[in-house]
């Protein structure tokens, strides 16, 4: 097998391929399987995005970026809301406590 330049997205889709498939067929792989690829696909929208736009394709390079992290942004939702809690509570303490120590 030759190695060209386009050969790394060639293995990337195979690879892609043959888990979605894994999944689709084997019941005991099936829940954790369609959680990683849940998480996958947004993070393919968003490289391919940030690849057009690299490429020159700006209009829809953008789009595919946008979708890509809004939906990304919708699967961690359980994770976010958290940080954002502990992130003003933090902000919060740091705003009542003194900054001119006295010593």
């Amino acid at each position: 097998m030759r190695v060209n330049k386009g050969n790394g997205l060639a293995i990337v889709l195979i690879v892609l391929g043959s888990i979605m498939l894994l999944g689709k067929f084997t019941p005991f792989f099936g829940y954790f399987v369609g959680h990683l690829i849940g998480y996958l696909i947004p993070i393919a929208m968003i490289m391919l995005g940030y690849y057009g736009v690299k490429r020159g394709n700006v209009v829809f390079g953008w789009i595919v970026l946008v979708i890509g992290v809004l939906v990304l942004l919708g699967k961690l939702s359980w994770l976010l809301g958290p940080l954002l809690a502990i992130g003003l509570i933090i902000f919060g303490v740091s705003l009542l406590s003194d900054r001119r120590r006295r010593y």
